[in-house]
């Protein structure tokens, strides 16, 4: 088999083209990646595992052609959006207590 990006000789069973990196007909249509699943599910429990699970997810599916690139970006976004609401409810907190330390000296 030939690769349509480059022309070059590929194996009968590759799923990317070993030199240019372009995925070619062998792809793995209606498999689910397995890291992007567990990114989303992780994403809503243990936010900064669920976005390193959902980064690495993106890669493999770029690179396999596996199916899930939906669900490894939407844990993404969720980890991240959880993150900075945390943040933000830690600096609102913090910031409460000093408040209310202050007004009581």
């Amino acid at each position: 088999m030939y690769c349509k990006n480059c022309g070059s000789n590929i194996d009968d069973n590759a799923v990317v083209c070993p030199k240019c990196g372009v995925a070619v007909g062998n792809q793995k249509q209606g498999k689910y990646n397995v890291l992007s699943i567990v990114g989303f599910v992780l994403s809503f429990f243990i936010a900064i595992a669920g976005l390193i699970c959902s980064i690495i997810a993106r890669k493999q599916i770029r690179e396999s052609g596996e199916q899930g690139m939906g669900l490894a970006t939407a844990g993404m976004i969720i980890s991240i959006v959880s993150m900075v609401l945390s943040f933000l409810g830690i600096v609102i907190y913090i910031s409460l207590i000093g408040v209310i330390l202050g007004s009581v000296a």
